[in-house]
């Protein structure tokens, strides 16, 4: 085991010896909440876009479903008529310069891998920039875009934004709801009282706290010839090799389970890099990854390979509270 996974049980289930890094902790509080009031108060700037932008991120380390959720609410936008961009940080990205207009045939190593699978799924304008202002500003010269996506950048106050979406991972929630380098959180979980919604992935119903949504599975892909497989191709007990380099590897594992699967599971570090050399496991099976690996894996891909594409289903108060935000943001759009 890692030490950043190590590190990571820790935060959730508990350990005597993260009470050392409380100096660190309330050295990290400081600097993150004077941040955030120099934000409010005005003191630091920040760009305002000529049109909203919905910011979908988290307060915690780790993934928690920010891309197929973002995945959601481009085609709902869609469905509305409205045009939608997307802005990411890019993480991992090495492109040629900043901003970068994410094109579906970019590589993961040149455009990010969450950047590139948004992309190739729904053709929207993606641009990455570690700063994010920068990218809105850029988008804007270039495209005609309605609303603009946020992917993270919930701490990256530089950007202002109109709407803030923050996802929880229901089973782990805040862990012991310290703040790094103790704990999990980027920002105290103070801070949740002023989002405008709070999304908790793997919920069974909307609570006080907030809404909920699950991630279905959707389609099965073989990656080598690009053809879709149906969810019961491999049948009840087929034991099989799970990649998933995502930042919560359990969650993608326990999906291949409620197929019925047996998977065995190699969990790789989030944002993680492939060669063929590393997925060549033993004894030789069928091997499952999730989207974000597989935008990764294209170009050596062997046959039987497969990933598995999911998708969110949210409340449906959430789905109506986010139509009336979009009535209030874009009042003369139909």
């Amino acid at each position: 085991m890692s030490f950043a996974d190590r590190l990571q049980r820790a935060w959730y289930q508990g350990h005597p010896t993260l009470a050392l890094l409380a100096p660190l902790e309330a050295l990290y509080r400081r600097v993150v909440v004077a941040k955030r009031n120099r934000f409010l108060s005005g003191a630091a700037g920040s760009y305002r876009a000529s049109v909203p932008v919905v910011v979908v991120g988290n307060i915690t380390v780790g993934g928690t479903g920010k891309t197929p959720l973002i995945l959601w609410l481009i085609d709902h936008c869609r469905r509305r008529g409205l045009n939608v961009g997307v802005v990411s940080r890019g993480y991992g990205a090495t492109p040629r310069s900043y901003p970068w207009r994410v094109s579906p045939d970019d590589s993961a190593e040149e455009a990010g891998d969450e950047p590139l699978l948004i992309a190739r799924r729904t053709g929207v304008p993606v641009m990455i920039d570690p700063d994010r202002s920068r990218a809105v500003r850029n988008m804007l010269e270039h495209e005609t875009v309605d609303l603009i996506l946020s992917d993270d950048g919930l701490q990256h106050y530089r950007l202002a934004r109109d709407l803030e979406l923050v996802l929880i991972d229901a089973a782990r929630g805040l862990g012991n709801r310290r703040c790094l380098p103790a704990g999990p959180l980027r920002e105290p979980a103070e801070r949740l009282a002023s989002v405008d919604a709070v999304l908790f992935n793997g919920a069974v119903e909307d609570t006080d706290a907030g809404y909920a949504f699950s991630l279905q599975p959707s389609r099965l892909i073989e990656l080598f010839s690009n053809q879709d497989l149906p969810l019961d191709h491999f049948p009840p007990g087929q034991q099989l090799h799970a990649v998933a380099g995502i930042g919560n590897p359990q969650r993608f594992f326990t999906t291949l389970e409620a197929l019925h699967w047996r998977p065995i599971p190699h969990p790789f570090a989030d944002h993680a890099r492939y060669s063929l050399e590393q997925l060549r496991f033993s004894p030789e099976l069928p091997l499952v990854m999730t989207e974000k690996d597989a935008v990764k894996c294209r170009a050596f891909a062997q046959p039987g390979w497969c990933y598995l594409q999911v998708k969110v289903e949210p409340s449906s108060a959430f789905v109506t509270w986010f139509d009336a935000q979009l009535d209030r943001l874009l009042p003369g759009h139909p």
